[in-house]
């Protein structure tokens, strides 16, 4: 009987170990929930809507051609001095120096050679140089013709070539052709781009950007925008931190921005980075970018 008891008593000092500690880690878990269940999430950059320079792009390639050349044909035997070729000549300067007669640079350029004539273990044959003045550089390119009305003198381009394709080039549209080629469906027009350091040259291939249909409009980052089926939304917030998924409708983007055409107002505040942090209705802790 007693060692019946005994075993009773210890059973229900098990039961009331397990009760305790079970009830004690609720007590303590509730503790923590109601301390941090209501933080909000961290890291939410948040950032006004602003206006924003927004343009159209039409992307083309051309040829890069040099503002002004001309080329010597001259005699290997009437050669004196030796040809300073890849060199920057100013106007006026000696070229080269034959035996009856010396060429002087008509211009600022750099010297060049473009090859032989004749057969090249003649003596008489003729060398061809050429003087580039490369300080601007044209280039032409085909714009479809449903760009046409918009092309105008004066609009800006942006060029990048192989040689550098990280650096940009800035310049405009210099001409426009009168009429549209039939056969290519495409409008001629004509680029400079101003190459003050020499480092664009004749003959390389340019990518060039033609900017048009510029305006100044409300812009957001394009990482604070939702795609959800054909529907685009954004996180706004309230003045309490308090996040609203709204519907926006969108133009072009740009550099990083989008357009905003409806369903926010200038001054506005948005999320724009840690949308996976965010929930509607939610309280966020916004970084302020």
């Amino acid at each position: 009987m007693k060692r019946s008891t005994k075993i009773i008593s210890i059973i229900i000092s098990f039961f009331l170990i397990i009760t305790i500690v079970v009830i004690g880690r609720m007590m303590i878990g509730n503790h923590f929930a109601k301390k941090f269940g209501k933080r909000p999430p961290p890291g939410i950059i948040v950032t006004e809507v602003v206006k924003t320079d927004f343009s159209e792009k039409i992307e083309s390639f051309g040829t890069a051609v040099s503002k002004k050349n001309e080329s010597f044909r001259i005699k290997r035997s009437d050669l004196i001095t030796k040809l300073k070729l890849k060199e920057y000549v100013k106007k006026g300067d000696l070229i080269v120096k034959l035996k009856d007669n010396n060429i002087f640079a008509p211009f600022d350029g750099i010297l060049g050679y473009r090859g032989i004539t004749g057969d090249i273990l003649d003596s008489n044959n003729s060398i061809i140089i050429t003087l580039d003045d490369n300080s601007v550089i044209y280039s032409d390119l085909k714009i479809p013709e449903v760009f046409a009305s918009e092309m105008k003198r004066g609009l800006p381009i942006t060029a990048k070539f192989s040689g550098n394709k990280n650096k940009v080039y800035n310049g405009s549209v210099y001409a426009i052709s009168s009429r549209i080629n039939a056969e290519t469906r495409s409008l001629l027009i004509r680029v400079k781009v101003e190459n003050e350091d020499l480092e664009l040259i004749p003959g390389s291939l340019l990518e060039v950007t033609v900017n048009y249909n510029k305006r100044n409009s409300l812009g957001i980052p394009d990482t604070s925008i939702m795609l959800e089926g054909d529907k685009i939304y954004v996180y706004k917030v309230s003045d309490k931190n308090i996040t609203n998924k709204v519907e926006i409708k969108i133009g072009i983007r740009d550099g990083g921005y989008v357009e905003v055409l409806s369903g926010l107002i200038e001054g506005e505040n948005i999320v724009a980075e840690g949308l996976k942090k965010v929930r509607p209705k939610g309280k966020i802790k916004p970084i302020k970018k």
